[in-house]
């Protein structure tokens, strides 16, 4: 009777050793992932910079073609920018409505970050295709060129965004919240929100000060 009494006092003591050794063990790959992903941040940054750069020297090289102040739609790109905004504020919403494991929140909450992004992607989808027939191609003028790579980049990469988004809620739907699933989604809040932030500056730089060019 002793004996049993205390071999179940040892195996509640494991049991007691072993929650704390799971926590940690999560903790530990919540902040792997987190610095890894901040690492594949930082390098995505690094591209646009050079991009910037690039469009930055190549912005009068025309060739004798339009510029920026004939081409650029100041009120679809303000649109863009928009949606673009909102989709940064419903993606707030839904780490929010994560962090409170809130299922419906969160699907709200997808739902319109999906609605703003994929809203955005059609009007630059759509300035691409105007400006490609009216003769405006990548291949007119290096200034084309380095403007078609900057804002396509960013355009693919929200376009990925929209991609994994999809991907998360499916997740969610047959997950549910694990950790796991919440770690992906918080690295998918720090990516949307770097490209809202990337977007910003772009704007300026490119639209703005182009057309003030």
């Amino acid at each position: 009777m002793t004996v049993a009494i205390a071999a179940r006092a040892l195996e509640g003591a494991d049991v007691r050793l072993e929650a704390p050794a799971r926590a940690s063990e999560v903790n530990a790959k919540r902040v792997i992932a987190g610095y890894g992903f901040w690492v594949f941040l930082l390098s995505d940054i690094v591209m646009f910079a050079a991009l910037f750069a690039a469009y930055a020297v190549l912005v009068g090289a025309t060739a004798g073609g339009p510029g920026g102040p004939q081409l650029f739609n100041q009120a679809s790109v303000a649109i863009e920018t928009v949606c673009l905004l909102a989709s940064s504020y419903t993606c707030g919403l839904m780490s929010l409505a994560v962090n409170a494991r809130r299922s419906r929140a969160f699907y709200l909450g997808a739902a319109l970050t999906f609605a703003f992004g994929a809203a955005f992607l059609a009007l630059e989808i759509r300035e691409f295709a105007d400006m490609i027939t009216r003769g405006a191609t990548p291949q007119s003028s290096a200034f084309l060129s380095s403007f078609f790579t900057l804002v396509g980049c960013h355009g693919l990469h929200v376009g990925v965004g929209l991609v994994w988004l999809a991907v998360m809620v499916a997740q969610v739907a047959v997950q549910r919240l694990r950790p796991t699933v919440v770690r992906r989604l918080l690295c998918f809040s720090l990516f949307w929100h770097a490209l809202d932030i990337i977007w910003v500056a772009l704007f300026t730089i490119v639209y703005l000060m182009g057309v003030r060019a």
